[in-house]
């Protein structure tokens, strides 16, 4: 099991790469008031006191978008430092869920396919993780998966 505990200093953030089965992932809008906003990101939120990451994602995906979760694979772990902050993000892969997607929050939702997804309309903090996404779509032993 991979080491999810959250550094010193960082805020951390568990978020979920959704994908459906026709491969697009769903994706919720950051309202302009929020840090970062006015941008698209993958469904998640902060760790509470004693919280695993996992456990983090399956409670925020509930609250957010009303679904429950099965959280797979730790897909990407990183850490960014914004001008007023710092976060350290840990992203899942999650192919099974129950439940109706729905932004509880009022937050738009939108599934979009991977290579699709603009970097630019997403927080810096997520732009690495599309990349990669992208490129694991375009890779030779992703068409034969």
């Amino acid at each position: 099991m991979p080491n999810t505990a959250p550094e010193p200093g960082y805020i951390a953030v568990a978020a979920a790469v959704i994908v459906d089965g026709t491969g697009r992932c769903l994706l919720s809008y950051r309202h302009s008031g929020q840090h970062q906003g006015d941008c698209w990101e993958f469904p998640g939120g902060k760790l509470e006191p004693g919280e695993s990451a996992e456990q983090a994602l399956r409670r925020e995906l509930h609250e957010e978008l009303g679904i429950t979760a099965e959280i797979g694979p730790l897909l990407h772990q990183q850490q960014h430092r914004y001008s007023d902050k710092s976060v350290q993000l840990f992203f899942f892969q999650v192919e099974r869920w129950r439940g109706e997607p729905t932004g509880r929050e009022g937050q738009p939702l939108s599934w979009q396919h991977v290579a699709a997804l603009k970097p630019e309309q997403f927080p810096a903090a997520n732009r690495e993780l599309v990349a990669q996404l992208q490129r694991a779509e375009r890779s030779p032993s992703a068409a034969r998966d």
